[in-house]
């Protein structure tokens, strides 16, 4: 009656065999009256109108087959589902039909016999479950991982892109042209207009290219024609970002 769903892997090859006979075992196609278990209750060739006011879910074998046969994602994903659907067969038979009518009675037969076989199977649903909650906790650990290992490697490419990027830009200003006279002096005039905190920067640019350098705040005296080139470009470019929209400054440059 069942076959086995491509894509369902949640349901192991075992449990779900043990399923199969499990409903093989309720004999279901040798009663009788199997047809209201079979497929869909026909609604309208039985005149049944207040039907689906009774029942919310309708539930039939050929369904279920469906859904264990399905490749679109919308099958079962564990045999727990399964049985509730086998369950929901009967009891929907049960609820819609009475007490001593015969598919009430079959119905609940039948789910008296799926119940005591159920418990028999019951043990490997469980281990099941416990081994695929298992698998999926090494999954996730292997998972999280891979991501902290991508994200250190990321980190470390970062880093050399920095170190690389700041290699280049000693390159570059330790290739620079000469300051020109003129230019230093107006350097020089710039620095007065700082403001103390960018004082303090201007004096960490020099002391990084000349550790000698010490100066305290109150009493700022920088040479400008003793620096290097690359410091003095260096001070350059902080103090016009510094400086940057006073339009003294600008006309200067």
């Amino acid at each position: 009656m069942f076959m086995r769903a491509p894509g369902s892997t949640n349901i192991s090859g075992s449990v779900e065999k043990s399923c199969r006979a499990l409903t093989r075992h309720l004999n279901i196609t040798q009663h009788k009256g199997a047809g209201p278990f079979m497929q869909p209750v026909d609604v309208v060739g039985l005149g049944l109108h207040d039907y689906y006011e009774v029942i919310e879910k309708p539930m039939d074998f050929s369904t279920i087959k469906s859904k264990m046969e399905a490749k679109d994602g919308n099958g079962y994903k564990n045999v727990r589902e399964i049985c509730a659907d086998v369950r929901l067969i009967f009891k929907n038979a049960m609820k819609y039909n009475n007490e001593r009518h015969q598919v009430h009675v079959m119905a609940k037969t039948l789910l008296e016999k799926f119940e005591t076989k159920w418990l028999q199977l019951l043990p490997k649903v469980d281990d099941e479950e416990r081994r695929q909650k298992e698998e999926e906790a090494e999954m996730q650990l292997a998972q999280d991982a891979a991501h902290a290992k991508m994200a250190k490697n990321l980190s470390v490419e970062l880093d050399n892109v920095e170190m690389h990027l700041g290699e280049l830009k000693d390159m570059v200003l330790q290739n620079c042209r000469r300051m020109s006279t003129e230019e230093k002096r107006r350097l020089s005039s710039a620095i007065a207009k700082l403001s103390p905190n960018d004082i303090d920067k201007a004096v960490e640019i020099i002391a990084q290219s000349n550790p000698d350098f010490q100066a305290a705040r109150e009493d700022v005296e920088i040479n400008i024609d003793v620096q290097s080139e690359s410091t003095l470009w260096k001070l350059k470019f902080f103090i016009k970002d510094a400086l940057q929209g006073l339009e003294e400054f600008t006309k200067q440059q």
